[in-house]
């Protein structure tokens, strides 16, 4: 090579290294939120064709650092789970490196539209991803109270759940004061069979034995409300129905000091009293609220009152980390005017022929919360918590088709001491230069019950003392319980459509029954048998859950998505050791298994004009607990019909539930105000399940707490300064046990006849007031939802007739 030549590839390579490093630069971007303007976290930013990546920050700020000058066809892509992509040219990205995302309407947490003033949608769906959870190809439902038209004042389920569809609700009581929905035939009974939870943590008795809810917190102070199918079992543990979670409002931040105060009255001497305090002070955010209620009833020995506090607290340690503490505390004296027959309640459904039955909760509640951003990317959230509870309930006990005997009275007491963690570790990554998320946690969980039935006094007052504390009638129980648990998910994007949320949990479950009960055995007066006896009994279990959930998002506004997961339900210690003369527990009873699956489409209109969600299921019991028909010896009439609580079989259960909602403004460019909208919806299911194995008493009947067709529909609509709703709610024909018995005589089994009920509302807000007015039960249907074994009937519970409320709110 000749020195010309040496020179020439000299000078070539000198600037070609030259290229290199002033290629090699630094660019600082922003993502931004297209409607609101807010800053956005956790945007990923990459280059494409395959290049470097980074994450926004709190403010929503990041740097993309490129080593050498990207090819001419180069872009820049920016994606946040729950936001549309956004895409420049690498030049443009240069120059002006700025992303506005839009929200994509099928990740809404609620229906985000163009028009500010159209945002009067009250419900919407979780997004993929939600601080340390992940809900990706999963069927979820967000419910926004404060949106609402209803009667927040007695927590109307009716009118709150409205857009989910699916749901069973019992109406226990006319005020709110204890929640009863179910699922795709899964006993309502005190929301059960969902893991039911304030703020992430759990408030039932008992998580494992008793997952009873007596505390529902008050819907005036409620954020949102998350339902999650039977998909959370790998997430939130093992409970068929999936997960319910109440998140209370939190401190405003942008006042000091903000003051509201809401007054209801209504029928039947209702007083309801909501008062709150919330605010910002330097790095502390704090939220609190009292609340009481009380109201005569609309039968007779209804009365009740119901107090309840809350605090809660939260401190910005730094900008990565976030600690926050809340104490709740709710009590209530209740009187329960027991059940009815059917001839009864044809009759005269107001009426009562219980006089003396009570029933007393008292619920403590405080957990600690730790949040903290190791970067970007990985976030961490640990909830330890503690309940501090027990209920009393006192009273006959005895078939309601036979007069109070005015005997020494039944008195069952519930003792409850819970403690437990569990944590969350989330991150995000790319995976094939696609966003990914991984998230893996752990629960720890110890229990205490403490159970005990006796006789309480002859008397008709709230005197919960009992008579021989020393050696009960009935039965003394300690239930302590251990559950471990680890659970891991991963979400997956396979290209721009498709997405899959593969999950396992592995749960170790130890529960404990320490005590005994007596049995006795009367002729009359005369005490044929009495004896005592004492167990001490142990179950320790293990197993793994497993499932997966797949997305397909045929464009922006239109998704398909789909999931099975794996179930558990242990039995409950209430099956164990209650003496109940109208129910026989089986003595062998066992966990419940199976799988919840489901197929949906939703979708939604970028405009707000429209939305659905629109999905089959399918779920599989293996040994489904429930009640069936058999003989009893009896000393008196020989043998007697009696109703036993046992593992009936193999059930299979097939639905479709549906929820539309439009606004007919924009959708037929009506020639109307801008704030005015007019939103009609329909919330449907049509559910069938049979048992398939059970004995000849039981296979091939229709599954229990299942109505055939349950159909919610009406009209929202709002202009200016006021908002109103229509809601008919419309329930089918369903059988209360596995025989399907149409009637017997003490009524605590038989069919709930179909029933069609019509809620209206109607508010007005200007400045710092709102004023609410409304009618439950306008057209004073008579009909009942519910047909008890025990608590509160037994028998046949009559649901509210007509009442009218108002209510008035100033913000301070």
């Amino acid at each position: 090579m000749n020195r010309s030549a040496t020179t020439r590839l000299g000078v070539a390579l000198l600037l070609w290294a030259m290229a290199g490093l002033l290629g090699a630069q630094t660019v600082r971007f922003r993502v931004l939120d297209a409607i609101t303007a807010e800053p956005l976290e956790g945007a990923l930013v990459y280059l494409t064709p395959a290049g470097p990546s980074a994450i926004s920050d709190a403010t929503g700020g990041g740097s993309l650092t490129v080593d050498s000058a990207p090819p001419a066809q180069a872009s820049v892509t920016c994606s946040l789970l729950g936001f549309e992509v956004a895409e420049l040219a690498w030049e443009g990205f240069r120059q002006n490196p700025l992303f506005r995302l839009l929200p994509t309407a099928y990740k809404l947490q609620e229906v985000t539209v163009a028009d500010r003033s159209r945002e009067r949608v009250s419900n919407g769906r979780l997004r993929d991803v939600e601080g340390t959870a992940i809900y990706a190809g999963r069927k979820t439902e967000l419910i926004l109270p404060g949106k609402l038209d209803g009667n927040l004042a007695t927590n109307n389920a009716r009118e709150i759940f409205k857009s989910v569809a699916g749901l069973t609700v019992w109406e226990n009581d006319a005020a709110g004061l204890q929640l009863s929905v179910g699922a795709r035939g899964l006993d309502p009974n005190r929301t059960s069979n969902f893991n039911t939870r304030q703020n992430g943590f759990d408030i039932s008795a008992d998580a494992l034995g008793y997952p009873e809810s007596y505390y529902t917190p008050p819907a005036q102070a409620l954020e949102r409300i998350e339902v999650v199918r039977g998909a959370a079992s790998l997430q939130y543990g093992t409970q068929f129905g999936g997960l319910l979670n109440f998140k209370l409002k939190e401190g405003v931040a942008d006042s000091k000091l903000l003051v509201e105060s809401e007054q209801t009255v209504g029928s039947y001497g209702l007083f309801n009293s909501f008062n709150s305090v919330s605010g910002t002070v330097g790095k502390l955010r704090y939220y609190g609220f009292g609340q009481y209620k009380r109201s005569q009833g609309w039968r007779d020995n209804t009365g009740f009152e119901q107090g309840t506090g809350h605090l809660n607290v939260q401190y910005a340690w730094t900008k990565r980390t976030q600690l926050g503490a809340e104490l709740t505390h709710m009590r209530y004296l209740a009187q329960q005017p027991g059940g009815l027959v059917d001839f009864e309640f044809a009759e005269d459904p107001s009426q009562s022929k219980r006089g003396r039955n009570h029933f007393r909760v008292n619920w403590t509640l405080a957990a600690l919360h730790f949040d903290h951003a190791f970067s970007e990317r990985t976030k961490i959230n640990v909830r330890t918590f503690v309940l501090d509870a027990g209920r009393d309930a006192l009273g006959e006990l005895g078939p309601i088709n036979r007069p109070d005997p005015l005997r020494e009275r039944d008195l069952i007491r519930g003792e409850y001491r819970n403690f437990g963690q569990e944590g969350r570790l989330l991150h995000r990554y790319t995976l094939g230069a696609k966003p990914a998320t991984f998230l893996i946690g752990y629960r720890y969980y110890s229990g205490f019950t403490r159970n005990r039935q006796g006789l309480g006094t002859a008397g008709s007052d709230a005197d919960f003392r009992f008579n021989n504390p020393g050696r009960l009638e009935r039965s003394d129980y300690d239930f302590p319980s251990r559950n471990y648990a680890l659970f891991a998910e991963q979400l997956i994007n396979l290209g721009k459509r498709w997405s899959v949320t593969p999950g396992l949990r592995l749960e170790h479950i130890r529960t404990t029954a320490d005590g005994y009960y007596r049995r006795t055995v009367r002729a009359g007066n005369e005490i044929l048998l009495d004896e005592q006896i004492e167990e001490r009994l142990r179950n320790t279990r293990g197993f793994l859950l497993g499932g997966i959930g797949v997305s397909y998002r045929r464009s922006e506004q239109l998704e398909v998505y789909a999931n099975a997961s794996q179930n558990y339900r242990a039995i409950n210690f209430s099956d164990l050791v209650i003496v109940n003369p109208n129910l026989v527990i089986d003595s062998t009873l066992n966990d419940e298994r199976g799988y919840n699956a489901e197929l949906g489409l939703r979708g939604s209109d970028p405009e707000g004009a429209w939305r659905f969600d629109a999905s089959f299921f399918y779920l599989r019991y293996a040994n489904r607990i429930g009640i069936r028909e058999i003989l009893l010896p009896d000393p008196v009439t020989i043998e007697r019909l009696a109703s036993l609580r046992t593992n009936i079989g193999a059930a299979n259960v097939l639905g479709v539930e549906a929820f539309v909602e439009v606004d007919l403004v924009p959708l037929l460019q009506l020639n109307a105000a801008q704030d005015f909208s007019l939103r009609p919806f329909v919330n449907f299911s049509v559910i069938r399940g049979r048992y398939v194995s059970g004995g000849p008493a039981v296979e091939g009947k229709l599954v229990e707490l299942i109505p055939p067709l349950s159909l919610k529909t009406g009209v929202a609509s709002a202009y200016g300064r006021w908002r109103g709703q229509v809601l008919m709610t419309h329930v089918g024909e369903h059988f209360t046990d596995a025989t399907n018995a149409v009637r017997v005589a003490d009524a605590t089994r038989g069919i709930i006849p179909t029933y069609t009920v019509f809620d209206l509302s109607a508010t007005y807000t200007w400045s710092r007031w709102r004023v609410q007015a409304g009618a439950n039960n306008l057209l004073d249907a008579r009909y009942f939802t519910r047909r008890a074994q025990g608590y509160p009937g037994p028998g046949i519970i009559p649901a509210e007739a007509r009442g009218l409320y108002l209510g008035l709110r100033v913000s301070i």
